[in-house]
């Protein structure tokens, strides 16, 4: 079993929850006002996607925790694609990021 840098476990990634995305002419972007509404093209009911260094890991639906929202998590990727959003981040030597990789594929 590979044994895992002391900090890699530590490492932080930024986990971004997608509402959805959307193409905008500079023009339309400028124009944006307190109070406008930004239609997605997404319906309500969709999964969002949960996205660690920009990439998908996994998907799930919004819920509200008192007065914050959450992401109910419904589906998981798999752990190659866990430990590559994980190992994407610029901070980490390739041989911490292949021991990450390495731990999260034996499932720890």
């Amino acid at each position: 079993m590979p044994t895992m840098h002391p900090h890699l476990s530590e490492l932080e990634v930024p986990i971004i929850v997608e509402l959805g995305r959307r193409t905008m002419t500079v023009r339309e972007v400028m124009m944006l006002l307190p109070g406008a509404i930004l239609e997605l093209p997404k319906s309500a009911d969709e999964h969002l996607e949960l996205l660690a260094n920009n990439r998908p890991v996994a998907t799930g639906t919004a819920v509200k925790v008192g007065e914050n929202f959450g992401l109910r998590i419904t589906a998981v990727g798999s752990a190659a694609e866990r430990a590559a959003a994980a190992a994407a981040a610029d901070d980490i030597s390739d041989d911490e990021a292949e021991a990450l990789a390495a731990q999260l594929l034996a499932g720890q």
